[in-house]
């Protein structure tokens, strides 16, 4: 969420790891590792290793495909980027001591028209989770 205050985390391995799934994300074909680290773009550039290391972790996560070119890998995004991101809030949360703290704490960053719009998708899901268990009786 873009309104979400969390620049904090911005040098983590969270954040390599999103940002290399980001560029990824949008690549018409599969990219080998030189040229994810030219499209960082970031001062400074980090080390092929490292990028390298956030790549396979991902692509152990399944959230990269990875197919052999010559002696190098290719790799590619499997999913969109909300889906990515929503995976990520759920390993987050499933680490999380109190999830409940968790959320709330995230609630607590966003606008208030993000937060109005978190309440309206969870209102529609509620209603969805209600016609499901209905048709299911």
């Amino acid at each position: 969420m873009a309104g979400c205050r969390g620049s904090q985390y911005r040098g983590s391995a969270a954040a390599t790891a999103g940002g290399l799934r980001t560029l990824i994300t949008p690549a018409p074909a599969r990219l080998r590792i030189r040229e994810v680290l030219e499209r960082l773009n970031r001062d400074p550039e980090p080390a092929y290793n490292t990028v390298h290391t956030v790549t396979e972790v991902l692509y152990r996560k399944g959230w990269l495909s990875k197919e052999k070119d010559g002696r190098a890998f290719r790799y590619g995004a499997t999913a969109s980027r909300e889906a990515y991101v929503a995976g990520l809030m759920g390993e987050v949360l499933a680490v999380a001591d109190d999830r409940a703290a968790a959320v709330v704490n995230l609630v607590e960053t966003m606008e208030p028209d993000e937060a109005a719009e978190l309440r309206r998708l969870l209102v529609a899901a509620r209603g969805t989770g209600a016609r499901s268990e209905e048709r299911e009786r």
